[in-house]
């Protein structure tokens, strides 16, 4: 394994997903990459969707700030994206793009809904990702 890509929403189960990412990176001398996927808004309007990445960017450098810490101390070199659209779309697409050896992302997110939509986020990457999927719970 050269590269992972792990999916991460501030979740407790994506917190999860990102340190046995760090476990495989580190075990693999691999690279990793976070991505964060934010929904647009129905319906998308050009406008409105560069305000939705800049201010889901922002919200999420914070949380990218302690997990960058976690991932110098295992000597890990992980590089942050934060996107817009779909989230197994975008989880799919960038795993391609990148070339990636496999995807790690949590089961199910915190609330009813976001259980039920991340659920079905993980279905859909199992299906269409070209490479390994590790599905953490």
């Amino acid at each position: 394994m050269n590269k992972l890509l792990v999916a991460y929403d501030g979740s407790k189960q994506s917190e999860k997903a990102f340190r046995q990412a760090l476990e495989l990176a580190s075990k693999f001398s691999a690279k990793l990459v976070a991505l964060s996927v934010v929904r647009p808004p129905e319906p998308a309007v050009a406008v409105e969707l560069e305000a939705v990445l800049e201010s889901a960017t922002e919200h999420y450098q914070g949380l990218f700030k302690c997990l960058k810490e976690l991932a110098e101390s295992r000597g890990v070199d992980v590089r942050f994206e934060v996107r817009v659209g779909h989230p197994a779309d975008q989880i799919v697409h960038m795993a391609n793009e990148e070339k990636v050896d496999a995807i790690v992302m949590g089961h199910r997110g915190e609330s009813f809904i976001q259980r039920w939509l991340l659920g079905s986020v993980a279905k859909r990457v199992l299906s269409y990702a070209h490479c390994t999927v590790v599905v953490v719970r």
